[in-house]
Order: C-alpha cells, then sequence, then structure tokens
C-alpha cells in the first residue's frame, strides 16, 4: 500500500479552532460497513444522541491520559550566541527526563544547555524560582531529530515546574493560526483526564461531559478506563512512500487487571466493546491476544493499524475526523473499510462536519 491512497482534499475552513459549545453538540456520523466493494450505510447524528446508538450491556472504553502543558518555550546560550527554542515534551524516560521534539533541532548540540520559561530569567541564568524557569541539558540527539533532555530539576518538582512555565501543546494546525489561551487548558482535557502524561489530548473523549456520561449509564452501558500516554509523535506527518516503511513512535499504556476483567466478561455476555479514540483502541488491541481475550498490561506499544489487521477486541470505534495520509486515516480505513472511509470522509466534507483536534466525530461499526 501507499500512503497516496489514502489522500483526500480538505478545504481549509474545516478546520476546527474550537469546540463545539456544549460539547456533546457536535455532529456525529455513524457509519455501518456494508459488504466488501459495497458504500457503508452513513447516518447524521449529535454526540448527544449517542446513548440511543448504543445497547445495554456495552461497554465504552474511555483513555483517561491527562494532558500536561509540555510546550516549552526557551533560549539555548552557548559562547556569545543566544538562540531561541521551543521544545515538545515527548516521551518520559526517567524521573528527570524526557525525550522531545525541538525547534530549531538542526543548531541544537549534545551537551547544550536550555533554559525554558521567563524571559528575564532565562537571560540571566537565575534559576531561583522553579515555577518561571527551567533548566535542562542536551544529553543524546536521535536520529529522527529527537532530543534527550536531562532537567535539574525531578519527579514531583520537575512536574510542578513545567506546570508553571509550559503551555497546551495544541496540534500544528491549530497552533499555526492562533495562539494558546487559558481557555484552552480546559477545552483540551477530557472531564474524565487523571494522568497525568500525554503531550496530546485522546480527542474523541472531549465530547464527553458529565451529563452525557449519567445518560450512558441510564442506559446500562457501562464505561471503563484505560491509559495511554499520547506521544508528540501523534502529530508528526508519515514521512515514506510505502505504508510498511513508516515507524510509530512509542507511548507507554496501562491496561489493569480489574479492567480487563471487566471487559471480557462484556465481551463473554454479548456485549460491544466500544472504544472512545483510536489511543483506547490501539490499547487494548496491544493487550489481546489472537483469541480477543484481554489481558493487563502496562508497557510501551507502537502497533501500528492498516488494512488487513485483524482486529481483537474493539467492536465499534468512536473518533473525530483525521488527516490526509495519516496513520490515523489508516486505522480507521482498516477498521470499516477503505471505500467506506473515503465515502463517509466525503459525505462529511460535502455537509460541513468539522475535522481534526476540536472537531466533530463519527461513530464506526467494525467492518467484516
Amino acid at each position: 500500500m501507499l500512503v497516496s491512497d489514502f489522500d483526500f482534499d480538505l478545504p481549509e475552513a474545516l478546520i476546527a479552532l474550537r469546540p463545539a459549545s456544549p460539547r456533546e453538540s457536535a455532529k456525529l456520523l455513524v457509519v455501518r460497513p456494508q459488504p466488501e466493494g459495497e458504500e457503508g450505510v452513513l447516518a447524521d447524528f449529535t454526540v448527544g444522541d449517542l446513548p440511543s446508538l448504543l445497547q445495554p450491556g456495552d461497554a465504552l472504553v474511555f483513555n483517561d491520559t491527562r494532558v500536561i502543558p509540555a510546550r516549552l518555550f526557551g533560549v539555548r546560550r552557548r559562547d556569545e550566541s543566544e538562540v531561541r527554542v521551543e521544545a515538545i515534551l515527548h516521551r518520559r524516560l526517567a524521573p528527570d527526563r524526557w525525550t522531545a521534539f525541538a525547534r530549531p533541532g538542526k543548531r541544537l548540540k549534545v551537551g547544550d544547555r536550555i533554559l525554558f520559561g521567563d524571559r528575564q530569567a532565562t537571560s540571566t541564568g537565575d534559576n531561583a524560582c522553579a515555577l518561571t524557569t527551567l533548566v535542562a541539558d542536551v544529553v543524546e540527539k536521535g536520529e529522527g531529530g529527537e532530543l534527550t533532555l536531562a532537567f535539574e530539576l525531578s519527579g514531583v518538582d520537575l512536574d510542578l515546574a513545567v506546570a508553571g512555565v509550559g503551555e497546551m501543546p495544541l496540534p500544528p494546525y491549530i497552533a499555526a493560526k492562533r495562539a494558546e489561551d487559558e481557555q484552552d487548558r480546559t477545552d483540551y482535557q477530557t472531564v474524565y483526564a487523571r494522568e497525568d502524561g500525554s503531550v496530546a489530548a485522546p480527542t474523541a473523549g472531549l465530547h464527553f461531559t458529565p451529563g452525557l456520561l449519567a445518560a450512558i449509564a441510564e442506559r446500562g452501558v457501562s464505561s471503563h478506563f484505560v491509559t495511554l500516554h499520547v506521544g508528540a509523535g501523534t502529530f508528526l506527518p508519515v514521512k515514506t512512500d510505502v505504508v510498511a516503511e513508516h515507524r510509530m513512535h512509542p507511548e507507554f499504556g496501562v491496561v489493569s487487571p480489574e479492567t480487563a476483567a471487566a471487559l471480557n466478561a462484556v465481551r463473554s455476555a454479548g456485549g460491544r466493546i466500544v472504544c472512545v479514540g483510536t489511543t483506547s483502541l490501539r490499547l487494548l488491541e496491544s493487550a489481546a491476544t489472537e483469541d480477543g481475550v484481554i489481558h493487563p498490561f502496562a508497557d510501551e506499544t507502537a502497533i501500528f493499524i492498516t488494512p488487513g489487521y485483524r482486529f481483537r477486541a474493539a467492536d465499534v470505534l468512536m473518533t473525530n475526523f483525521h488527516l490526509p495520509k495519516s496513520t490515523l486515516f489508516m486505522l480507521v480505513s482498516a477498521f470499516a473499510g477503505q471505500a467506506t472511509m473515503k465515502a463517509a470522509y466525503a459525505h462529511a466534507i460535502e455537509t460541513g462536519y468539522r475535522f481534526y483536534s476540536y472537531g466533530d466525530s463519527s461513530l464506526l461499526f467494525r467492518a467484516a
């Protein structure tokens, strides 16, 4: 397969810069695949209609990761020169170490010191206040341009400092059009987020409110939580021409023994597993064996799902609308069928659905 097989034209006006308000008022495109070679059946709803689209005994699976303000700005000082640096933390390696994507990455070297935070403090090198400045050394540089940063602070102290100096890491297609503001600290976070560690939101979950969650429970649908810390690699474009040559960045995830047992019980009773977001789906598929049994999991996953993949755990997927030629559009094409998803996206574009992180959503039923 070629990456170009997953391309489509998207009008720039359909890229959402703010979420729907209230959250559950966003559009929801229901996609039911048909036999191979036929287009799927499409129906327009809103996210608030979700309880009526589910069946008692179904199980929703949410990713409860919490987005941290992982976008850092600072300066690198070397000899008499000073370079402004923007870094997005990607994956935590140790209490004091993160990998990061940085700009301008080519001008940074191992041994460089970067002072993040308050501009006046970074110019003087004063680190008296950990909540306004943060110091890190470049200790490694990867082939793909990733940096490994060793911070002077560690553990909770580092977490507090990042919260103090960092900004929410809005997706590039939003950040290029407007600055991050205080409203994003609420908008770019699910209402059930509780495990700090993501640098990108599990965006399908942004549509849920306490009222919608209560309505789902009243319908007889159970809710379960897993954790996958989403890395900045989710924003990176596929740079190969051949799909199989692309490599995913690893992300850390956890499926507890209790959640695994509960979901297996749902399947045994005839219920469906409904993944809220591709992150929940990728984690469950990583935790499941060929027989469809979900096992406890606490490890990194770099699973790459493309057409031809045999799904083990997920029956239904709720997800937003994704970038052309992205790994996530490949994933939904694998789940509901490539022809079906091309038709679904064409319908979404024609009828004005809003795309990407702050956009509308879809409910996909798995192709046979």
